[in-house]
């Protein structure tokens, strides 16, 4: 695909942030599997499903501009899943609580990448006049936003005090 103008890069990074949602639900769910926190358990299912709400958001935009069926592969968010399976899946943990901490440590690293993304496609999609498409990535935003604060909240309320 050539980048001639500024919706050329917004397409392109619609269908990025579709590979990165993708990539990060699959790790999402084993992170839940592998927490035992309660809290955090749950905090990851809604992530779970924040991360698909965000597909289908990025399914119906690339729809609505004819790119039905194309695809991107997200390298950024690969090198994040490894990180991810490597630091908190298959590494040896003295304890659950430690490997909790860890957890919401990777978890919270992709929300940035998606954060990081979702606000250049909103600012990509009100410079286009996209104000639907924008409103849709905005909530897309404000939730990735909410994760990661939740996740932090855990983090600062007990499961980093029990890791110690």
């Amino acid at each position: 695909m050539s980048m001639d103008n500024l919706k050329d890069v917004y397409i392109d990074q619609v269908l990025d942030l579709y590979s990165a949602n993708n990539q990060s639900a699959k790790i999402t769910a084993k992170l839940r599997e592998a927490a035992t926190d309660t809290e955090l358990k749950e905090a990851l299912q809604r992530g779970e499903d924040g991360i698909k709400e965000g597909m289908k958001v990025m399914t119906s935009i690339t729809e609505s501009h004819g790119k039905r069926g194309e695809s991107e592969h997200c390298k950024g968010m690969e090198g994040l899943i490894r990180e991810a399976e490597a630091h908190a899946l298959d590494e040896t943990f003295g304890d659950d609580d430690t490997r909790d901490a860890m957890i919401i440590t990777q978890y919270q690293r992709m929300a940035h990448y998606a954060i990081a993304g979702y606000g250049c496609l909103a600012a990509f999609a009100n410079r286009l006049g996209l104000e639907d498409e924008r409103q849709q990535i905005q909530d897309c935003l404000d939730a990735c936003y909410s994760g990661d604060k939740s996740m932090s909240e855990l983090a600062e309320r007990g499961i980093n005090k029990a890791a110690v």
